[in-house]
């Protein structure tokens, strides 16, 4: 007979538990949580102060970049935490609240980033319908849509791994509550957790990744039927930054969940998690300023207006 016991703290494991690299890995993770919130936060200033970036893509922008300032804060300040006092334990409370806001985000991210792809599709296959399709009231439902689907999902997610048995051991091999990571220690209870996994994986990973990518494939083929070079390369700068963001993600994200687990390859895996949950979060509003003149135009009024409120004081 299993052994099930309740399992009241887990204990979280860094790649590196050597108290000689403490201040390292606390400067690391802080200099990557700060440098994301401040580019974060610019983008939703410089998308809302500029009356000509008020459109249904830097609406969706604005809100991808909040959700990446979730992404990190679920994480990096209790892992700051954690390296700092050395108790890497955490309560099953704050744990399960952990994932449940992780996978709140996570689901919301996956959503949005397919309607930015079906926002670039409709701007070129179908411009002339542009704001008859995605018009504010409609992208307003459909914001506030994906919030309340991405809770509810998460909820049922998050309670079907709570139910899960634990047999003796409390030690995740991971830096934060990850389902998968958690799965490697249940012995029991694990059917339903596993039926609602499946149609997480369907719906909220799948069918949006495969809804970008018919996108694409119908924008790319829209755009090499355009005849002037010029022309072609226009309507592919439009999708260009979007696009690049989407490979960024599922790379990551499939890099970590689809990587089969494996005892030799946890700090492998854990390097996989960073780039997915901390670097990416950071680099997607950096790719959408780089490559986007309009963001980039707004960027620069609004450090010049800062230099120029400065002076003035």
């Amino acid at each position: 007979m299993e052994n099930r016991t309740a399992i009241k703290y887990f204990k979280l494991l860094l790649f590196s538990n050597n108290p000689a690299d403490k201040w390292w890995t606390f400067s690391v993770f802080f200099l990557i949580y700060c440098l994301g919130i401040i580019i974060n936060i610019t983008i939703i200033m410089a998308t809302y102060l500029e009356r000509f970036l008020h459109t249904p893509l830097y609406l969706f922008l604005s809100n991808l970049s909040f959700v990446d300032i979730c992404y990190t804060t679920i994480i990096i300040p209790k892992l700051l935490d954690m390296i700092l006092s050395g108790n890497f334990t955490m309560s099953s409370m704050q744990c399960f609240t952990q994932m449940f806001f992780f996978i709140t985000v996570a689901s919301i991210e996956e959503i949005l980033l397919f309607i930015m792809a079906y926002d670039r599709y409709v701007a070129i296959c179908n411009p002339l319908h542009y704001h008859q399709i995605l018009s504010w009231k409609n992208c307003t439902l459909i914001t506030v849509g994906t919030w309340i689907l991405s809770f509810l999902n998460s909820l049922l997610f998050t309670k079907s791994a709570a139910h899960m048995s634990f047999c003796g051991s409390n030690i995740i091999q991971q830096f934060f509550c990850d389902a998968k990571a958690m799965t490697k220690i249940a012995c029991g209870d694990t059917e339903i957790f596993y039926a609602v996994l499946g149609i997480e994986v369907l719906f909220f990973g799948l069918v949006p990744f495969l809804c970008s990518l018919a996108s694409y494939i119908k924008i790319i083929s829209v755009i090499l039927k355009i005849k002037s070079a010029e022309g072609r390369k226009k309507a592919f700068s439009t999708c260009s930054s979007h696009l690049t963001v989407l490979i960024m993600y599922y790379g990551t994200a499939s890099s970590v969940y689809l990587k089969p687990s494996s005892d030799h390859s946890l700090t492998l895996e854990q390097v996989f998690t960073i780039l997915y949950t901390n670097i990416t979060p950071m680099l997607n509003p950096l790719v959408y300023s780089l490559r986007n003149k309009d963001v980039k135009a707004s960027l620069k009024k609004l450090i010049k207006t800062n230099i120029a409120f400065k002076k003035s004081l």
